[in-house]
């Protein structure tokens, strides 16, 4: 007996010792190899776990495609609206996507994916407000649409869609948006009340039915009382809604160059070569026309939709050939952020959106009651370089639906100071921005100076061109 407990003490002691021993090894407390005097070690060994502050994460292309394709399912907990109780809520603007779509373009050859945008309350994924919606987007005579969007339809009806239409879960995904965004900012701050006026509304969208049609889903389930007669609905032809500023010779520069570094990183990259050639012979078309048809774009589709990657005779595209692909997509996502071409075209191609958002925020400040509440309707081109300009590194690419909002608060305890939070699908990134990183640091207020923002816009945006102006730098070649 007396043999056997030493035993057991001897085992467990061994036990302890092994045990503290990997410890400081996992803490670092104890090197696990020699270092050298310049700090390297004469050899490798596998870490346990990554270096978060070196290594950047595996790229999981599954995961980061379902987070695009932002499939209605659970409540969203979001940030907006959050601020000291002596803070008062005095304006909002907000840029969205538009919601989930068919696709712009088709793999030759293929069947398209059979996807019904016909609007069905009693299909998935569905909302409570959608049956109220087709009713009342039917009524829409009274509203006030610019140019061209009083032709388009108010909600998608075909039971194939269209290339490019809006498909009922894009529907789906901004009476969501909308139904958030009003318990918040309605509900909750009171930023418009039942007798709101259109002129506390600015409202803009391209010219794509899928954009109008994002922007009444939103309105629908946001506004206080949808009345068709306040709804003035304004055109931007442009996607990147430069309006009457679009005129930016080193703006399409930039935009070139980027693409030739796109052109560049694809023609490197062998695995992605190796795929588009395989799919090329179960499709049956030369690779170069494959590639011509972006199948990301179609084949996204059908992952968000669930339906099977399309057959032919020869075979069937697969899991493997999308994982290849959207791997690809994301590695120059990647890429682009480390290289400074798209910023530059980001600076340039934002500047007139960010100074119309920077104009209506002092105008507000100083005691203006027009144009509270605010929504563009866009595309990911349209949100992508915003996020890039006001760098905000970390965001993911815009999923359907994206919305990114511009708060502007009031300080209770000083009338005359006001302050701005910016939230990106509800969270906060305020101080992710490139003008607000720094004053996080020195300041306890949860949110960023409205002057930073200003000097941002009107004048540090153009200091990377050594250049004062908008015009300028969009003319000042680089050295």
């Amino acid at each position: 007996m007396l043999f056997r407990n030493r035993f057991l003490f001897l085992l467990a002691l061994a036990a302890l010792l092994a045990f503290l021993s990997l410890s400081l090894q996992f803490l670092h407390l104890i090197p696990v190899n020699p270092v050298r005097e310049d700090g390297l070690n004469p050899k490798s060994r596998k870490r346990i776990m990554p270096d978060l502050l070196t290594e950047p994460p595996a790229i999981d292309p599954v995961y980061e495609a379902h987070v695009y394709c932002n499939i209605p399912t659970i409540a969203e907990r979001s940030m907006e609206g959050h601020a000291p109780h002596y803070f008062k809520l005095v304006s909002v603007q907000v840029l969205i996507r538009h919601g989930d779509r068919y696709p712009l373009y088709a793999i030759p050859k293929t069947k398209r994916p059979d996807i019904d945008c016909m609007l069905l309350p009693n299909r998935k994924p569905s909302h409570p407000q959608l049956e109220a919606f087709i009713k009342h987007m039917s009524k829409g005579s009274a509203a006030q649409m610019d140019g061209s969007l009083s032709s388009l339809p108010r909600y998608p009806s075909h039971s194939l869609c269209e290339m490019g239409e809006l498909t009922q879960t894009g529907v789906v995904q901004h009476l969501r948006n909308g139904q958030l965004l009003r318990e918040i900012y309605i509900n909750k701050h009171k930023l418009l009340l039942t007798d709101w006026t259109a002129k506390q509304l600015y409202l803009e969208t391209t010219g794509k039915s899928r954009t109008l049609q994002s922007a009444l889903a939103l309105l629908y389930t946001f506004l206080p009382d949808f009345d068709w007669k306040k709804i003035n609905m304004r055109h931007q032809w442009s996607t990147i809604f430069c309006s009457g500023s679009c005129d930016c010779p080193m703006r399409n520069h930039y935009l070139e160059e980027e693409q030739r570094r796109q052109y560049s990183l694809r023609v490197k990259n062998n695995d992605l070569e190796k795929i588009y050639v395989d799919m090329a012979k179960i499709v049956g078309i030369p690779t170069r026309q494959l590639r011509a048809s972006n199948p990301i774009d179609s084949l996204l589709c059908y992952f968000c939709h669930n339906v099977s990657f399309p057959c032919t005779k020869t075979g069937c595209i697969g899991m493997e050939h999308f994982k290849v692909i959207k791997r690809h997509q994301l590695e120059d996502e990647r890429e682009r952020q480390e290289k400074k071409l798209y910023f530059l075209y980001a600076l340039l191609a934002t500047h007139p959106l960010l100074n119309q958002t920077v104009n209506r925020m002092q105008r507000i400040a100083e005691g203006k009651k027009d144009e509270v509440f605010v929504l563009y309707s866009a595309h990911d081109v349209t949100l992508s370089p915003v996020l890039s300009a006001l760098g905000i590194t970390e965001a993911r690419f815009p999923r359907f639906a994206a919305r990114l909002v511009f708060e502007l608060w009031q300080d209770g305890k000083r009338p005359k100071e006001h302050f701005i939070r910016i939230l990106y699908n509800g969270a906060d990134v305020t101080f992710q921005t490139s003008f607000c990183k720094d004053y996080y640091k020195r300041s306890i207020k949860p949110m960023c100076p409205l002057e930073k923002f200003v000097n941002f816009v009107k004048r540090d945006m153009f200091l990377i061109f050594n250049s004062t102006s908008y015009y300028d730098a969009c003319r000042r070649r680089p050295l």
